[in-house]
């Protein structure tokens, strides 16, 4: 998912993907620990995906406080 898509979720939609993406990750490094997976670079770019999806995440979570100050 690029980053422009990530931009267009809502609010509710990046935290559904958050918890699906933390899921897949966490069953990855079970996997890994167990043995060896094939491409290990996932691992890495997992992670980094959900910190893309938290900060994106926690930018609409500031815009909307600001808004909501504002009126």
């Amino acid at each position: 998912m690029k980053k422009e898509e990530i931009k267009e979720l809502s609010i509710q939609e990046l935290q559904a993907q958050i918890e699906a993406a933390e899921k897949a990750y966490r069953e990855l490094k079970v996997a890994h620990a167990i043995s060896p997976v094939d491409n290990p670079s996932k691992i890495t770019k997992d992670r980094r995906h959900i910190a893309r999806l938290k900060t994106v995440l926690r930018q609409k979570e500031i815009a909307a406080a600001a808004a909501a100050s504002a009126e």
